[in-house]
């Protein structure tokens, strides 16, 4: 049986986006025996978690995998954040189902649509614990992206959303 390699649309040193866990670097791309099968996979770090993930390459557009976005993209995001906060009046626990998925999704827009709806600026009323948490984790995946696209550390990326958010709340 002769295998036939496809051209990879992802190679060794690109940064990516995985849906679960945000931006990671491909470090190699390696062949596996797993259960009988040898399998190509993708080795991508997250240097920020100190985790690996293999992920065969068969199934990286399955999963949700991407390339970074475009700078169009970011603009985009960006752009969502200086809207206004739109709450939905559904109870919190579907709300909160819903923000996870949207930062699950790993589309960046999504995920500044969470970073937009949970900020709160220091006059406003306090965040509860998993709303905070949610905050977070959609903050960190749009600064992480940001970084990433823009070449620049994770605290000038953290810096541009705090202005953009900052001065929406002014």
């Amino acid at each position: 049986m002769t295998k036939v390699r496809k051209s990879q649309e992802f190679s060794p040193n690109d940064f990516v986006v995985y849906p679960a866990h945000g931006v990671g670097k491909i470090v190699s791309i390696e062949e596996q025996e797993i259960a009988g099968l040898r399998l190509e996979l993708f080795v991508i770090s997250f240097a920020k978690d100190k985790m690996t993930l293999r992920v065969p390459t068969a199934k990286a557009a399955e999963v949700g995998m991407r390339s970074l976005s475009s700078p169009d993209i970011v603009s985009k995001a960006m752009d969502t954040l200086k809207g206004k906060a739109r709450v939905k009046r559904a109870m919190w626990s579907r709300r909160a189902q819903e923000y996870e998925q949207k930062i699950n999704s790993g589309d960046l827009i999504s995920i500044a649509e969470v970073v937009r709806d949970l900020h709160r600026a220091d006059d406003q009323r306090e965040q509860s614990y998993s709303e905070r948490q949610l905050y977070e984790a959609a903050l960190e995946r749009l600064t992480r992206e940001l970084a990433a696209v823009k070449g620049v550390d994770e605290a000038g990326a953290q810096k541009q959303v705090d202005a953009v958010l900052t001065a929406r709340a002014a």
